[in-house]
């Protein structure tokens, strides 16, 4: 699994090959156009929530969580917005503000912001990266998988960020597509707060 990738082995390739494999990612994420895929996610006290994730470049994601969980996080490419529909709360912050920003923005020179993390297994490619202007964003690693035929001859495995506080989350991806139509409506949201109507 990714997180057994990142927390046991966080082995990557040689050093020789370092520089292969940031130009591999990014030609990974300059292919994709959309994804979808399932995910899981476990937070630093181990609680787990499942639920499907929806990518559309340039910018676009929503995870939308399992029945159950009142949350939502929608980017539109400018921001990113989180709302808990358990308390009608809704927050914003741009898109450059959060680790996912090396995921959303393929025009990006990651090798700026991210490094091959030593030693990851054979097949495997992990980066981690962050803004040194800004810690406060805290920092993603970012695992990829080799399979053949998609973009980049990369799948995105999943990622573990630390914030500023060190807390760690890690999400994992499973039933990855790339390439379906996907409507800019995937991205829409209703506003939960009173007097305001959807997004």
């Amino acid at each position: 699994m990714f997180r057994f990738a990142i927390a046991a082995a966080l082995i990557a390739a040689p050093a020789s090959a370092a520089t292969g494999g940031l130009a591999q990612v990014q030609a990974h994420l300059r292919a994709v156009t959309t994804m979808t895929a399932d995910f899981a996610q476990t937070d630093r006290t181990g609680r787990t929530v499942t639920g499907t994730v929806t990518l559309k470049q340039p910018g676009k994601i929503r995870f939308q969580y399992q029945k159950g969980v009142p949350l939502l996080i929608v980017s539109d490419g400018k921001a990113f917005t989180f709302i808990d529909y358990k308390v009608s709360q809704v927050s914003r912050w741009k898109v450059g503000d959060s680790p996912l920003a090396l995921l959303l923005d393929p025009s990006k020179d990651i090798a700026r912001y991210a490094h091959i993390v030593p030693g990851a297994p054979d097949g495997r490619i992990v980066i981690e990266g962050r803004d040194p202007k800004h810690p406060e964003f805290g920092t993603i690693t970012i695992g990829f998988a080799a399979k053949p035929g998609a973009p980049g001859g990369l799948i995105l495995a999943g990622w573990q960020v630390l914030d500023a506080q060190g807390n760690r989350t890690t999400t994992v991806l499973s039933n990855q597509q790339f390439g379906g139509a996907i409507s800019d409506k995937a991205f829409l949201w209703s506003d939960p707060r009173p007097k305001n109507r959807g997004h």
